[in-house]
């Protein structure tokens, strides 16, 4: 009797340890902040990439070229030439963190998922 009463404990044990580790994702990405540097082309799924100097994201990397236009991405805006600066490496705005933060498609947003299912352990 005994042998099967520890056997239940640690199943329930492990049961309880699973389900709380289903409560925060293993892969969590950690937010946007105005307190983080971002290097230029810094890529976050749904938001784009990032312009060091402009110290925000947009929909094309930093100094894309248009074959087609003979123009370069940068900013936000094209330009005859491309653009340069020493700033490889900033802060984004407050502003650019807020709304990036709200755009990305990399992270889970609220609900329980596939971790509110149940176990029924017969004793």
């Amino acid at each position: 009797m005994k042998r099967s009463r520890s056997i239940r404990l640690v199943l329930i044990g492990s049961l309880a340890a699973g389900a709380l580790a289903g409560c925060r994702p293993s892969n969590e990405k950690p937010p946007v902040s105005e307190q983080n540097v971002y290097t230029n082309n810094y890529f976050l799924p749904g938001a784009g990439y990032y312009h060091a100097p402009f110290r925000a994201w947009f929909s094309l990397p930093y100094n894309h070229f248009d074959p087609r236009s003979q123009r370069y991405f940068q900013g936000g805006r094209w330009e005859s030439a491309p653009h340069q600066s020493i700033t490889n490496i900033s802060p984004p705005t407050a502003e650019a963190s807020r709304q990036t933060q709200a755009m990305r498609t990399d992270i889970v947003r609220g609900g329980f998922g596939h971790t509110s299912s149940y176990f029924f352990v017969h004793s």
